[in-house]
């Protein structure tokens, strides 16, 4: 859904950053305005960023862009979904924190109706500094969203926390702060990508999974307010920011194993990975070689149900499967729903879902089963979670 964001760029190295930021959120489809500090000015040209988002950009409290009135600081608030300020300095923080509002940057945070949320960008030292740690603790308390700095080497030469988050990152978190939280309390642990079953060191049985519907839906349900935990095997796509977990389990066994390490305690799982049904009973600890065109006998043994067995726990979650199939879809899929004692699943056809960035979902449960258009995965997860809410405690 687009959004109208609203970047502030404050004084320091990492405004270069934000260049990235403006072309990933317009590339989402969002309308950004960009407003810079008088200091920001000096490391990026607001020439860059209004070629960058298309709209003029503004430097000075009493610009006449916005309005024509003298009343930027409150009219780019007033359209703004969000405001966002990115990187935010020490002396940025300090001044919003302390209700301080003597530039454009912080007239915007003291004028606003829409979140706030801040990137910190700044020398290790400064970031713990007592004083700078109170200034963050109070914006929290005051309702403002803190993105955490990052780990790394740092512009002046230091290596530790301070440096801005990347925009990859920023653009990922953001539609946090705007979709309705009907998760919020909640627990959920997601499986996702392909299982790899090993037949020597190099060779094994897998599947196209590219793992971006698990992607999809740990973002959704983290930005529906749940804590979301993902164990994932081969991936195609990167992963989501701001997972509680993130543990990777390459074949269906310690897959199996990971998941009833994690289960206890969450209040949802949702089985999206592609797991292999057998695994390789005889894999080789070395490499197969050709022997005169004698063929490998390759024995398989069925691999553990990772869906059924969390469905079959004394106190399960509740728990959402997924049903990828190639023929009679609808019909396998009621057919798996029953047999795995399961209360949602989700079908869907493996030739417009695997490998591919739209699906075409069936949402199948005891209420009935609602049939969506083919439309994108960050969409369709959306519609599985809006559903899913609806039937929470």
């Amino acid at each position: 859904m687009s959004k109208h964001i609203l970047l502030g760029i404050s004084g320091g190295i990492a405004a270069y950053k934000s260049c990235e930021l403006v072309r990933l959120l317009k590339k989402q489809g969002h309308d950004v305005t960009v407003a810079m500090s008088r200091a920001a000015t000096e490391f990026v040209s607001p020439l860059t960023f209004q070629a960058l988002s298309g709209n003029p950009v503004l430097s000075d409290t009493h610009s006449g862009e916005s309005g024509g009135n003298g009343m930027a600081h409150i009219n780019l608030t007033r359209r703004a979904n969000v405001f966002l300020i990115a990187p935010a300095s020490a002396n940025t923080l300090a001044k919003i924190a302390g209700g301080i509002a003597d530039n454009l940057l912080t007239n915007l945070a003291a004028a606003r109706k829409c979140p706030l949320a801040v990137a910190p960008a700044m020398n290790v030292e400064m970031w713990f500094n007592p004083a700078n740690r109170r200034n963050i603790a109070l914006l929290q308390t005051d309702g403002i969203t803190v993105f955490q700095p990052a780990s790394g080497e740092q512009a002046c030469g230091e290596t530790g926390v301070g440096r801005m988050p990347e925009a990859a990152e920023l653009a990922d978190l953001l539609p946090d702060l705007w979709t309705p939280k009907q998760l919020q309390g909640k627990k959920v642990l997601i499986t996702g990508g392909a299982t790899f079953e090993a037949i020597d060191p190099v060779r094994g049985i897998t599947n196209i999974s590219s793992g971006q519907m698990s992607v999809a839906l740990a973002r959704a349900c983290r930005a529906a307010g749940a804590e979301v935990s993902l164990v994932y095997g081969q991936m195609q796509t990167a992963l989501p920011a701001g997972l509680a977990a993130a543990e990777q389990a390459l074949s269906a066994q310690a897959m199996y194993e990971a998941v009833h390490r994690r289960i206890a305690g969450q209040d949802v799982f949702i089985s999206v990975a592609a797991v292999a049904d057998y695994k390789v009973k005889n894999s080789s600890v070395h490499k197969l070689k050709k022997a005169n065109g004698a063929l490998p006998v390759i024995e398989l043994a069925e691999n553990p149900d990772i869906l059924a067995s969390v469905a079959a726990l004394p106190q399960p979650p509740f728990c959402i499967g997924f049903a990828a199939e190639s023929h009679n879809i609808i019909e396998h899929a009621r057919a798996k729903r029953l047999r795995k004692n399961i209360p949602m699943l989700v079908a869907n056809d493996v030739s417009v879902a695997m490998g591919k960035t739209t699906n075409q979902i069936t949402i199948i449960d005891a209420g009935g089963e609602t049939s969506l258009p083919e439309t994108g995965k960050p969409e369709a997860a959306a519609a599985i979670v809006a559903r899913l809410a609806e039937q929470l405690p």
